[in-house]
């Protein structure tokens, strides 16, 4: 089975080749196809920008994962117009930073609201089966119970397409994601929260993609 993975960052993309290790599946992404339009996001959430996603590239491939993610300060309300939300490349209404920019702009932003925020990402996967289209996302309460601490000095290691590693903590120790390096990917080192986590999003995955019932919501 040849699947795309909506996406051109690097990081994303093993992500989903960890998450799915095992299966008879051959990625591509969207420089292996030449695929240089994209579709307008204009979802108000991670689940429907990856819904969009997944429809948009389904029409260069049968099967298609797309991933959104949304960052939020438990510090900052909802509605600050400094919370990062779903624009965290485009912050406050900016062009869209590259990695480094990334970095200098949050590490100046969590500066601003004393050197140290607790932070928790919200990710939307939406996989497209052959014009069928089904999601998932967590809700907030339940992805809080993994939040982490972003610091506003830098780890000078670099994951690149997730600049924001950089500037991110473990809680249980401290250490920056970026330093973390294949042991991200391990599940016998997270706990139990996140481990849940992983099982569920494994199952959606397989069954959207290798099994005829599909789980979620469909579109």
């Amino acid at each position: 089975m040849k699947v795309l993975i909506g996406t051109t960052n690097p990081s994303k993309v093993k992500r989903f080749e960890e998450l799915l290790d095992g299966c008879d599946i051959e990625f591509c992404t969207l420089s292996d196809l030449g695929i240089c339009t994209e579709p307008e996001e204009t979802g108000k959430t991670p689940e429907e920008n990856a819904v969009i996603k997944a429809k948009y590239y389904g029409s260069f491939c049968d099967f298609v994962i797309c991933n959104d993610s949304g960052l939020y300060f438990e510090d900052l309300p909802m509605d600050d117009y400094r919370q990062p939300g779903l624009n965290i490349r485009e912050p406050q209404g900016s062009r869209r930073l590259n990695d480094e920019e990334m970095i200098e702009y949050y590490s100046g932003l969590i500066h601003s609201l004393g050197g140290r925020v607790t932070a928790y990402y919200l990710d939307g996967i939406a996989v497209n089966n052959r014009g069928i289209i089904s999601s998932f996302m967590e809700n907030s309460e339940s992805r809080k119970e993994n939040a982490f601490y972003m610091v506003d000095t830098p780890s000078e290691k670099r994951h690149a397409g997730w600049p924001l590693d950089s500037l991110s903590l473990n809680k249980k120790d401290l250490t920056y994601f970026s330093c973390e390096g294949d042991k991200k990917y391990d599940m016998s080192e997270e706990d139990l929260v996140e481990r849940e986590y992983r099982k569920r999003l494994i199952r959606f995955l397989k069954e959207a993609l290798l099994q005829s019932g599909l789980p979620g919501r469909e579109w």
